[in-house]
């Protein structure tokens, strides 16, 4: 009997050891970007304001640089925009998962 198995990865970016940006943070920031709303994504990820937001602040200090953008409320209330690193830093991240697929499938049917 011949058996098959799936191969299976994570790639996530670390800095001194520490842990900066994974598939998580990628679908944060890609919900913020849809929603225009820190807010929005959070509870749309089941996450509290305060945790997505020191997500947030936790990747802007590791990377040394912005990634959101916030105007605060007002008549119109406010809203969150991604910065162009952020929208270069998901665009990097993708490239890096569909490669990591390709790698993969390369090597499934080894296996």
């Amino acid at each position: 009997m011949e058996e098959s198995f799936d191969i299976k990865a994570k790639i996530w970016l670390e800095k001194d050891g520490e842990p900066v940006f994974g598939m998580g943070r990628l679908i944060l920031l890609k919900k913020i970007e849809s929603s225009g709303s820190i807010s929005a994504a959070a509870k749309e990820l089941k996450y509290s304001y305060k945790k997505a937001w020191s997500f947030i602040a936790l990747m802007e200090k590791r990377f040394g640089f912005e990634l959101v953008n916030k105007k605060i409320g007002g008549k119109h209330g406010g809203g969150s925009v991604l910065t162009k690193e952020a929208k270069n830093l998901i665009n990097m991240y993708e490239e890096l998962l569909k490669k990591e697929e390709k790698f993969l499938e390369n090597y499934q049917h080894t296996l």
